[in-house]
């Protein structure tokens, strides 16, 4: 069953925090009064926002996209407030918030609606038991246009389920390759 508000401001209040930093409310202005893709606690999940480090696609090198010898000339790396995904393009990012995920929760991600209406497809695999870093995540520019993230703003929502008995292997005790990731994190075979 999906966990409410309640149930995950209270797993951000003791010492060890599920999302750091925690909003415990839905933020949809900035400092300024303007409006932004909102992003914090609501009301059965978390909208986590993407920070300014961005990783896109590039066909400068020719290169191949192959998950076994994954290269990294195939992105440009661009540290920005507006970044620009060229049309039917792709590109890599990270979460603000570090996440800790307690071993008998799983969260999934879901692409937020306005940027899912207008063609942008946010796509983060599950939050498995016992994982904990910065989300790397896959943004899908679907439009043969260009589209334009905005970062420290949100991006997608994560949903958390939770479980009375604990899984017999989390992730941690796997020694999964992507734990306690930092910055954007390619793909690792």
């Amino acid at each position: 069953m999906a966990k409410p508000d309640s149930w995950i401001k209270k797993q951000c209040e003791g010492a060890k925090k599920i999302i750091t930093p925690f909003v415990d409310h839905l933020v949809r202005t900035d400092a300024d009064g303007k409006k932004i893709v909102s992003y914090g606690l609501s009301s059965f999940g978390y909208d986590i926002r993407v920070s300014d480090e961005f990783k896109v696609f590039t066909n400068v090198y020719n290169s191949i996209v192959d998950p076994k010898q994954f290269s990294e000339d195939a992105f440009v790396d661009i540290q920005t407030k507006e970044c620009i995904i060229p049309p039917n393009s792709f590109a890599l990012a990270r979460s603000v918030e570090y996440f800790s995920i307690p071993r008998c929760t799983l969260a999934l991600c879901i692409g937020k609606s306005t940027y899912a209406r207008c063609g942008i497809i946010v796509n983060v695999t599950p939050l498995e038991p016992e994982w904990e870093g910065y989300l790397t995540i896959e943004i899908s520019n679907t439009t043969p246009l260009p589209a334009k993230i905005y970062a420290n703003e949100g991006i997608a929502q994560l949903v958390f389920f939770s479980s009375d008995i604990a899984c017999n292997i989390s992730y941690k005790d796997r020694g999964g390759k992507y734990m306690k990731q930092v910055g954007i994190v390619g793909p690792t075979v």
